[in-house]
């Protein structure tokens, strides 16, 4: 058992640090809490300086590569999610510092906010909801649809993707998917490529990490591709969507709807965007439940305890220089 080092929690998206403090504090370690909400890099960089850290735990807070230099004793970064941006994983391989996440504690939760969405579109519940709350019942003006006639194509078939795949074949959907590292198990939908998905999809569903290669992965180019009155789903991150080019895309109609959870500019959401009457925007909570958040919390927590007493990460996200597995 570990009997001393000090753990760093950067910032957290709940009220307290209980769970943390509970994993933490009964391996005999300290736990140190940062602002709740996410500092900027300078302000997580005078933490680490300031308290040494033996492991860090983050959820948004910016982990740069400063920060992680200003502590010669830390082992590890985990992060309290599953998008890694946020973390400058090369510098932390380079100095032999384990970088975990969570990958899989929110499947569920994040499948089901990405067909909600697909649901709301098709079937009109936040349009009319919108009408009756501003005195308006206009059943005529409905045009809605069929949920079993529509094609639905998923962007990134990982963990996520498939049980988004599952959920919408589930209502009779025709489910297409676009992935560069498409498991071999893809059994039930149609693989393709970016464009013929653009192309032939009713719903896109982005379940894409952000990377140097995804950031604005949807642009003004794949947005002309969309059909026209189709919907644009994003739960996943920001980055993969430019917001103007979607802005631009959505006043021509083609996609007529968009469904976001996340925004480059959050938690800033652009004026023009609220003013679509075709789109529906979440504060980024597709993540979440009640269940979903007390396990994150609780695994990242092992995480940290289980690399400071000597153990190898369950979820290694690198390969860390002068560390053997």
């Amino acid at each position: 058992m570990t009997t001393s080092g000090t753990v760093l929690l950067t910032d957290h998206a709940w009220p307290d640090d209980s769970v943390e403090r509970a994993v933490v504090e009964a391996a005999g370690l300290t736990l140190v809490t940062g602002p709740a909400d996410p500092a900027p890099a300078a302000a997580i960089e005078a933490l680490v300086r300031e308290h040494r850290p033996d492991a860090v735990l983050t959820c948004w807070a910016p982990v740069t590569a400063d920060a992680i230099a200003a502590s010669p004793d830390l082992k590890i970064v985990a992060r309290l999610g599953v998008g890694l941006d946020n973390i400058a994983v090369d510098a932390a391989t380079e100095r032999g510092v384990w970088v975990t996440n969570v990958p899989d504690y929110c499947v569920e939760e994040v499948s089901d906010h990405a067909v909600g969405m697909v649901l709301a579109w098709a079937r009109g519940l936040a349009v009319f909801d919108r009408d009756v709350r501003a005195g308006q019942w206009r059943p005529a003006a409905a045009k809605l649809r069929r949920v079993s006639t529509l094609t639905c194509g998923i962007v990134g078939y990982g963990r996520i993707g498939r049980a988004t795949a599952g959920k919408l074949a589930a209502f009779g959907c025709h489910v297409l998917a676009h992935d560069p590292y498409a498991p071999a198990d893809a059994s039930g939908v149609q693989l393709t490529t970016l464009d013929d998905l653009l192309d032939r999809s009713d719903a896109v569903i982005l379940h894409a990490p952000l990377t140097e290669a995804t950031h604005h992965l949807i642009g003004a180019k794949e947005l002309a591709r969309m059909r026209p009155g189709s919907i644009l789903v994003n739960v996943s991150r920001g980055g993969l969507v430019d917001t103007g080019a979607l802005v631009d895309a959505l006043a021509a109609g083609r996609p007529a709807a968009a469904g976001l959870d996340v925004l480059e500019s959050e938690p800033d959401v652009p004026a023009e965007l609220l003013e679509q009457p075709g789109v529906l925007v979440t504060p980024h909570i597709a993540f979440s439940s009640t269940a979903s958040v007390e396990e994150l919390r609780r695994r990242a927590a092992e995480e940290v305890v289980r690399v400071l007493s000597g153990d190898l990460p369950a979820q290694p996200r690198n390969e860390p220089r002068g560390v053997r597995p």
